[in-house]
Order: structure tokens, then sequence, then C-alpha cells
């Protein structure tokens, strides 16, 4: 490395940037520390790098790559983390006996925000907002290969990878360490014998050659063939990733598959060659720049080597993986152990297949590694699987959803302004007799008025279903948010499934609070059995969903899939149910029993008052409500089926996120719009009726889930595959008819409340 040293003028320059969109995958924060050197020194200092392994004299443009960037003179980014405060439990009064500690909402809102704020600063990356923390690599430093499960769309069953007869390591299979959201998935993350030298190309590295192939290990082995499972590795926290070309397009993989079938003749993919994409590495340690350490090195001077005073080292953005099958000579290699090279030169055709699986014939396993100095950063290095797709299709769906809410928006504003307006306006004219004299002429809404407040059949279980349909809803919009800013990236594997229900269980609170509210309301200020509504809140849908997924469980222990959760997990689930969100329901409801209640505007009489018959049945009328707010989300609606069960990645949270206000909107109009035209036919049943208008949406996603299997997954086999789907699926759209019938539920209750307070009737 050759320098040539000037004096030089300097302005240093520190900037904070946050550069995010909603509807972007990859946001980013930095903070830089810059060296701006003048434009003479600037020109005059030139720099050559030999490096001991060849470099390619062009970059290969790969299709997810942009244009190359030039980077800054001399610059620092600084890498913002803030690590976990050790006594935080004892801050946010979460030890024993803190339930006693616990006085008001107001104290308990203060800790969970300052809960979210140490997460939110612990989870910013200032180099890279979604992911881990970029690591560095010296050239021959050792790069070890992960295992994820083997997954099929043709099954949704996974299965560990050590369940087919690939090579295992020297010192045996060890699991990584798993958190609770990559557990629920089905992920098994472990290692691998597959390991790679930073910058150091290797080929015809032996791996390991198998056991003769008993008929137990043939015959499994070629089921899993037909059912088109994929191998899934990870090196540095990126998934292997396989390109196809189809016409001018290049198909992004995740993963390979374990073989293919010719003929009657089975192959099996037992050579990969592996290409390896790096960047170089960029200092990103906020001790040095923050006071909390060493501030010496700081600023880095440009010494005689020209290192500038920064440490070479290497980051891996990329990773790719080309399976082949290759025929190998088994008793070559009898002599030969793990990482041998290869007697013969391998030539890798994936076009092409020559080792056939035959029973009590070994299989032998080898690979091949090459590097390649690539411009990809590491905010970008993600952006080859969360690349966003059809995104006019996206915009054409809010959009659409902007026409039904504009729509309602009209009729609700027709029903509010010209006929309920008008009515009121009429009435308050008219002097005392007037009014007694139109009493007796009231037609419509007005003749409800005794029992348009009357308690609805089964009380308890719509407090429940409102508590937990509140819960629920305040789950998914704050996790899509913070999905949408960033926070929850597949980078993180898991890290959305286990917020979704850390979320769950601290909205507990609120799910408490709002079934006893509207429970004491119902009967008028008395908050006796609020207990056990609040019990009601805790159980109904959890108990639902252990119900559901306990049985599923049990069809994916009979196949010995790593789907299944296992019976510790299963303990750590009751536990948080039991442990966290019934206290905290309890809590929410004692909170609720002593707010004040809801008072209806006018009196309810003894007698019910007897509905006319009706020309068609109104339950006729709730469901084709749904239709309307099904409208609203069919086209997202897609998009998430096939990220859950095609293996795409979704990460367009931006647009979920408006698509679900627009849900809420659509939901509460719609309800609304029905509860007056049953009031209109003095049908003063209203409450059921207002839930399920808007509810009624969960049975059209069903049936949309159905023509999914039906048309989408024609490759799903055999029953077990398609009760999984079903039974996920029913699980599914029970949480949004519990969510969507709460938004119907609330809002026709505050329309009939202000409705009915514009008027004063004896």
């Amino acid at each position: 490395m050759r320098t040539s040293s000037h004096s030089l003028n300097s302005e240093i320059t520190v900037a904070i940037k946050y550069t995010h969109h909603p509807f972007s995958p990859t946001p980013s924060l930095s903070l830089s520390l810059s060296l701006s050197l003048s434009s003479s020194a600037a020109a005059s200092s030139s720099t050559s790098l030999h490096h001991p392994h060849p470099q390619p004299s062009k970059l290969p443009k790969l299709p997810f790559e942009g244009s190359p960037r030039k980077p800054p003179d001399l610059a620092i980014l600084i890498h913002l983390r803030s690590p976990f405060p050790p006594d935080l439990a004892k801050t946010l009064g979460l030890g024993a006996g803190s339930g006693a500690k616990m006085r008001s909402v107001a104290g308990f809102a203060i800790r969970i925000g300052f809960f979210s704020l140490v997460l939110l600063l612990g989870s910013v990356h200032g180099f890279y907002l979604p992911g881990s923390y970029p690591h560095k690599y010296q050239v021959g430093d050792p790069l070890l290969v992960k295992v994820n499960s083997l997954t099929s769309i043709d099954t949704e069953m996974p299965f560990s990878y050590y369940s087919l007869p690939f090579c295992k390591p020297h010192d045996g299979v060890k699991d990584s360490a798993e958190n609770l959201g990559e557990l629920l998935m089905g992920d098994r993350i472990e290692n691998s014998p597959y390991r790679f030298k930073m910058y150091t190309n290797e080929s015809d590295i032996l791996l390991c050659r198998s056991d003769p192939l008993t008929p137990e290990n043939f015959n499994l082995l070629k089921k899993r063939i037909d059912e088109m499972y994929q191998v899934n590795l990870i090196l540095d926290n990126l998934p292997a990733i396989r390109y196809t070309k189809k016409d001018d397009y290049f198909l992004r993989w995740t993963g390979y598959p374990v073989g293919i079938k010719v003929g009657d003749a089975y192959f099996v993919f037992n050579h990969l060659k592996f290409t390896v994409l790096v960047h170089k590495y960029e200092e990103t340690n906020v001790a040095r720049v923050m006071g909390t350490g060493d501030a010496a090195d700081v600023i880095p001077t440009l010494d005689k080597s020209g290192s500038g005073g920064l440490p070479q080292g290497w980051m891996v953005v990329g990773f790719e993986v080309v399976p082949c099958s290759y025929l190998h000579d088994s008793e070559s290699i009898k002599s030969l152990r793990m990482y041998n090279k290869y007697p013969a030169k391998i030539q890798c055709d994936p076009t092409t297949v020559a080792m056939s699986i035959k029973e009590n014939q070994p299989i032998v396993f080898t690979y091949e590694v090459s590097f390649v100095e690539s411009d990809i950063r590491w905010p970008s290095r993600w952006d080859a699987y969360l690349k966003m797709e059809g995104a006019k299709v996206h915009w054409f769906s809010i959009l659409n959803s902007l026409m039904v809410i504009a729509f309602l928006a009209g009729i609700v504003l027709v029903i509010l302004l010209r006929t309920v307006r008008r009515d009121l306006t009429r009435y308050e004219e008219l002097d005392k007799e007037a009014q007694a004299q139109m009493n007796e002429e009231l037609s419509g809404w007005k003749l409800v008025v005794s029992d348009v407040f009357r308690a609805p059949s089964h009380p308890m279980l719509l407090c429940a279903m409102v508590g937990d349909g509140v819960q629920i809803l305040g789950m998914a919009v704050v996790t899509i948010l913070f999905a949408a800013l960033g926070f929850m990236s597949p980078a993180s594997r898991g890290a959305l499934i286990t917020g979704m229900l850390f979320f769950y269980l601290i909205l507990g609170i609120v799910a408490g609070y709002a079934g006893v509210r509207v429970w004491k309301t119902i009967k008028c200020g008395d908050h006796s059995g609020w207990v056990s509504v609040s019990w009601r809140v805790a159980c109904f849908f959890p108990g639902i969903a252990f119900l559901i997924l306990t049985t599923l469980n049990f069809l994916l222990w009979g196949s010995h899939s790593t789907g299944a959760i296992p019976i510790s997990l299963f303990a750590v689930l009751l536990l948080l149910w039991f442990c966290i969100s019934v206290p905290l329901t309890l809590i929410g409801g004692f909170l609720g029993a002593r707010a004040p209640h809801i008072e209806y505007p006018v009196r309810t009489n003894q007698i019910p008052r007897e509905i006319p018959p009706q020309k068609y049945p109104s339950w006729l009328l709730v469901l084709g409500a749904g239709t309307l707010p099904f409208g609203t989300l069919f086209i997202e609606l897609f998009f998430i089926m096939s990220s859950i069960w095609m293996g795409r990645v979704y990460y367009v949270f931006g647009f979920l996120f408006i698509v679900l206000i627009l849900l809420v909107v659509v939901c509460a109009e719609v309800s609304l719009v029905l509860t007056y035209m049953h009031l209109c036919v003095e049908d003063w049943k209203w409450w059921w009726k207002s839930f399920f208008s808007s509810g009624s949406v969960a049975i059209y996603i069903f049936l949309y889930s159905v023509n999914y299997l039906v048309f989408d997954l024609k490759s799903l086999s055999g029953p077990v595959s398609a009760t999984l789907y079903l039974g996920y699926s029913l699980f599914m759209v029970i949480a949004i008819m519990l969510a969507t019938g709460t938004v119907g539920f609330i809002s026709s209750f505050w329309f009939v409340h202000y409705l009915f307070s514009s008027v004063k009737l004896d």
C-alpha cells in the first residue's frame, strides 16, 4: 500500500441520518463522523491495495445489485447501540408484589412507554436498523454454515435436516439458540459440516461418504424428493439464495431442492457450489467516538501504510448456492477424510443430473466455494430477499379501499346530516303540545327509543368477545406499525411472532378494561360480576387458540415434524398465559369496574317492544355486509397467504398498515349503516347484529382460504397437510372476526348513543 502525505486542512462533521420509507424493505439509521480533506490534499493522495487473493477486474452485476456508490474521502460510521439496563425489571416494577404497587393506568402506561423506549434503543443498530450487528472477518477466519429445517410447499410440514442421510459435523449436531418466535414457526437451526475460510477460494472439497442407504433411508429420501423438500442453509444470518434464469428474468429461490425425479429414477444434489459476496468492513464502534472508550483513535491519521487507522476486514453481504448432481467414485475416496481434496476435478453443471440413489449404495457429498467482492453494502444485503414485487397492485388495493370508504362515508353523511339532523331540528322547533302529538305519530328509529338500550342476550359473552377483539386489534396495529418502521425484519428470525405474542400479553390489561367497562354499562352501573367477565376475556380466545393448536400439534407430532410445538414450549406458553396475560386482564377488569359507566340517554321500558315482521331476514343483511370489508383487504390477503404458504418473504408492512387502517374505517362505516337500517325497521336488537355485520368479513376470508387451497395450493398433498392448512386458517379468521366485530360494535354503540342523546322523548 502506497500513500503520499501532505499537510491537510480538515473539517469534522457529525451527522445523524435515518433513512426509511414505509414501503421500502431496508431502513437504515447512521450516525457519521466525517473528516473532510481539502481538495488539494484529497487529489494528491493515492492508494493501491494488494490482496493475497486475486481481485476481479470488474465486479459481476448480479440481479439485485445496485449501482456502485462512491464512498466519502474519509469517514467513520458509528454504531448506536443501547445496552439493556440490568435493573430494568426493578425499574419497571416487574418484580414480586408489583401488582399491589400498580395504582393507576397512567403509571402503568409510563412503565410500558419506558420499556418500549429501551427496546427501541436496544434494537437500533446505527449501521443497519432491522438486522443484526455486522460481523467483521479477517482473511482466513472461519465461516460456519448452519442448517435450518427442511421445508416444502407441498406438505407445509418442516422436518429436521438430519432426518435425511446427510453429512454430520465431527463434533456432533448442536442446536442454535432460538427465540420463541422461531420455535413457533418450526425453525430448527443447527450446525453443519460446511465451513469456509474468509476470502479463500476452495474447490473439490470432500465432505463425507455416507453409509450405504438402508431401505428405510432410501424410501424416505425418495419421499422427500417427491414432496419437493428444500434444504435451507444459513451463513452469517443470510439464507442461501439460488438463481434460475427464465427468459430474460432471474428468479430468486431460498434454499435448494433435496433432489429431482427424472422418469423413474431419483437423483440427489450432492455437490454444492457456493458463492459468498463480501464487502469491505466499515468501522462502527460507538465507544471510540462517544467518549465511553479510548478516544485517541477517533480521528484516524494517514500513516505510512495508508490504512488510516482503520482495521482491514470483510463483511458477508451475499450467500448463493448452485446445486449439482455429480456421480462420484465412492471407492476412490475411502481413505480420504472430511475436508480433504477430492482426487479428481469436479465439473458442476446444474443443467444435468448424474447421481441417482440406489439401495445399499453410499452417497458422496462435496462442495466448492468462491468469494467475490461486491459493491453491496451492509444495509442493502437483504434487498435480494426483500425486493418488493407488484407495488402497483398494492396501490390499486389501497385506491379501491378508498373508493369503498368514500361511498360508505357518503351514506353516513346522508344519514347524519339529512335524515337524522332534519328530524331532530323539526322536533326541537315544535312546542310541547306539538311534540306530544308528534310522539304519537313517530315512526322508524324513533319508535324504539324505549328499547334501544335494552340488554342484549348473552351479555357476558359479548363483553368477552369485545375485550378479546380490542386486544387482538391493538396487537395487530402495534406490531404492524413496528414492522413498518423496520424493527421486525426477516433478518431477525422469529421477531415478528415474538413481538405479536409480547404485545398481545401486555394488552391484556386493555382487554380486561374494555370488557368490564361494556359489562358495567350494560348493567347500568352495577359492576358485580366483573371478575367473571375478566376471566372470560382472559380465557375465551386463548382457549380457542389452545384447542386448535393442540389438535394440529398432535398431527405434527404423529408426522415427526419439527413444526410440532415441544412440550417444554407448551409449558412456557401456558405460564405466559396464566402468569402474565390473566393477571393483567384481571387488573384491567378491576380498573374497568372502578371507572364510571356510560350512562344511557333514554330510559328503557320493562316490557320489551314487539319487533314487526321483516320482509327479509336480518341475518341475510348481516352476512352480506362482510363483502365490503373483504373488498378492502382481499388483494393484500393474497400476498400474505403467499408469504405464509408459498415460502415468499412479505415485507411491505407499510402497505399492510394502511390497509389495516382502511379496514377499520370500512368496518365502522358498514356497521353504523346497518345498525341505522335495523333501527329504521323497528328492530332494536342491534347489539349482536352490529358485531357480526363487520365481523362477517371473517366468513369471506375463510371461503377465500378454501379457494386458495383448491386453486393455488394444488400441490398440497395428503389429508394431514390440508387439515393443518384449514386449522390455521380457522384460527386466523376467528381472530379477524373478533377484531373487526369489535370495531363494528364500538362504532355502532357510539352512533346509537349519539343519536338518542340528541332528543328527549318521554
